[in-house]
């Protein structure tokens, strides 16, 4: 089974996010959209909340599974049989964090890391953006996907 693992913080899902998984579907045979927790970072969205977005987002897609997890991304692929991470790319400076990144885990662990580049619709959007939108009482609905309500 080909299981890839998505980490994020996800706060919230953006459409960017929602086209790197729809788009990375016939490359899976599952898709484990892990959010990942992290004590010093302060989220606007609860990971309850955060979780629930996702679930109902793809709740009639079987092929995708959602998680929480913390520590290394990697261990948590140990942990969940997946043999790759996949990452969506929107610049040049995702893809030099981003390659760095994976070089270290391949370096580490022999875990493989898929890149998707992100759709030019959807390349502007970032989580950051969203919730500064959100924060400044803007109309942040084509940002999201329509389950990120509060």
């Amino acid at each position: 089974m080909r299981r890839a693992v998505l980490p994020g913080s996800f706060d919230p899902i953006t459409n960017g996010h929602y086209d790197i998984i729809q788009r990375a579907l016939p490359l899976f045979d599952e898709i484990i959209v892990a959010i990942g927790v992290n004590s010093d970072k302060k989220y606007m969205f609860s990971l309850e909340d955060r979780k629930r977005f996702i679930e109902e987002t793809f709740k009639d897609e079987p092929k995708i599974k959602v998680a929480t997890y913390e520590g290394l991304t990697t261990d948590f692929c140990f942990k969940v049989g997946a043999q790759f991470i996949l990452r969506g790319l929107r610049n040049p400076a995702d893809f030099e964090f981003e390659k760095a990144i994976a070089h270290t885990n391949r370096f580490l662990t022999k875990i493989e890391t898929v890149f998707l580049l992100t759709a030019a619709s959807t390349s502007f959007i970032s989580s950051s953006i969203v919730r500064d939108v959100i924060r400044n009482k803007g109309d942040y609905s084509k940002l999201v996907p329509p389950t990120v309500k509060f």
